[in-house]
């Protein structure tokens, strides 16, 4: 079972201005860049959170997933992190899972910020994606979504296992609710039995928000695996074992006592 190395940046964002979003972290990676498997970059990671997505949001195929294809290929590891996309008439706030060989897959942010406004201008997701890199099943999830755990849960069946053995938080998390950020990744944790990545910015948005980021990798038992100092602009890289979270999975197997449930969609 093969061990999984991360890359994932907790960075300042350049208001609105995704040009020069994607050359700092261009800079970044190539200053960074170990030969991991996997690069997470924070939400919305070429404007920050803008009220209006109107003005900056671009098609699939546009130019930010044409740097995206760029540097997967280059680096030879798999890319992902969100920005505001458009579709016809629609708005998403969209994570891409980006292959070194070209393949797309997309998640739109399911749970929009109705308090901040979101709501009025970004379309919600509908459905779950599960992506596969080196035998691990991961999901990856926006922001707010952390906050809903039946969007959250992990399953599992005796003939396939578990859905996932990690899931991944991209945010643009203000710092006054960083407490229940960390609270909230221990929680998904524990209560699915896997690891789980948030990945929030730093700095000040344009409209006067802080974000200290506290962003950590959390193993399936609430330990925090690596963590980056709060505040400060950071590139980590991480290791997390599957062989360890198989031991503790069938030590101590909770899954088989999960309630079945239908989630329905609106």
């Amino acid at each position: 079972m093969q061990n999984l190395t991360i890359l994932f940046f907790q960075s300042d964002l350049v208001w609105e201005k995704p040009h020069d979003n994607i050359e700092n972290f261009n800079k970044k990676i190539r200053k960074n860049f170990k030969g991991e498997d996997l690069i997470v970059l924070p939400e919305t990671f070429t404007t920050g959170f803008p009220v209006d997505p109107a003005p900056f949001a671009v098609e699939k195929n546009g130019f930010v997933t044409d740097w995206m294809k760029q540097t997967a290929a280059k680096t030879g590891a798999v890319i992902t992190g969100s920005f505001l996309l458009k579709e016809e008439d629609k708005y998403f706030n969209s994570l891409l899972w980006v292959t070194p060989e070209g393949n797309v897959e997309r998640y739109d942010k399911r749970h929009v910020f109705s308090m901040g406004g979101e709501d009025k201008k970004i379309t919600k997701g509908n459905k779950l994606i599960t992506v596969n890199l080196k035998g691990w099943r991961i999901r990856p999830f926006i922001c707010y979504d952390l906050r809903f755990p039946v969007w959250c849960k992990n399953r599992y069946s005796d003939d396939k296992g578990f859905e996932y053995d990690l899931a991944i938080f991209v945010a643009n998390w203000p710092s006054q609710r960083s407490y229940p950020w960390e609270m909230l990744l221990k929680a998904r944790a524990m209560e699915n039995q896997s690891f789980v990545l948030g990945v929030n910015r730093v700095g000040h948005d344009g409209i006067g928000n802080y974000y200290s980021g506290n962003s950590m990798m959390i193993d399936a038992k609430g330990n925090i695996v690596s963590q980056a100092e709060p505040g400060n602009e950071v590139a980590i890289s991480t290791e997390i074992s599957m062989e360890e979270l198989t031991a503790f999975r069938k030590k101590f197997n909770v899954g088989r006592d999960w309630d079945n449930f239908t989630l329905i969609i609106d």
